[in-house]
């Protein structure tokens, strides 16, 4: 049922682009999903707009603490400095791994897929994301395209993707039908 549905929404402690947390997070909840905060450690994530700092979130759970099992989905925010973060820490990096194994739904935003090149998840994909990393994405294996979203089901789990916050309404549909929320 859409009320038992958790979507986990993965981000650093700071650089977070604030608005591809919030409006998917809105999206979920508004769908009847449980949305979760997970980040290195419990506490609270600085988000931005762009560069200036905005609103703080308190974490819900650190990555150490989770598994694959405890979620139906997986909540990429952009940012740079967020993203740059996330693809260094092991955790995150297992989690979506494990998620993917388990062939769950992943939704990635702006520069939210830098986890998924960390995590070698992409070979075989075709993504759209923030343009500097088409590179990144392609010398990992996967096909990238300037779409205001991509959606793609190959290798047995389902991947949404999108450029930046100008694509947040179409990301967000696509990203609930994916999680079954939609």
């Amino acid at each position: 049922m859409a009320e038992q549905l958790r979507i986990a929404f993965l981000v650093a402690e700071e650089g977070i682009e604030q608005v591809e947390l919030t409006d998917p997070w809105q999206q979920v909840e508004k769908a009847g999903g449980v949305p979760r905060l997970l980040a290195p450690k419990l506490g609270t994530v600085q988000g931005f707009n762009h560069l200036t700092p905005a609103d703080t979130f308190e974490v819900d759970v650190a990555f150490a603490d989770a598994t694959s099992t405890d979620y139906d989905a997986l909540v990429l925010p952009g940012g740079v400095a967020n993203a740059d973060v996330l693809r260094l820490d092991a955790d995150a990096v297992r989690l979506v791994q494990e998620h993917v194994a388990a062939g769950k739904p992943v939704a990635a935003i702006c520069h939210g897929p830098w986890l998924l090149v960390e995590a070698d998840v992409v070979r075989g994909k075709m993504l759209t994301s923030f343009p500097s990393l088409a590179t990144d994405i392609r010398n990992a294996g996967g096909s990238w395209e300037d779409l205001e979203v991509q959606v793609c089901v190959m290798n047995g789990w389902t991947l949404v993707t999108s450029r930046t916050p100008d694509d947040l309404e179409a990301f967000n549909r696509e990203a609930l039908k994916a999680f079954g929320l939609g």
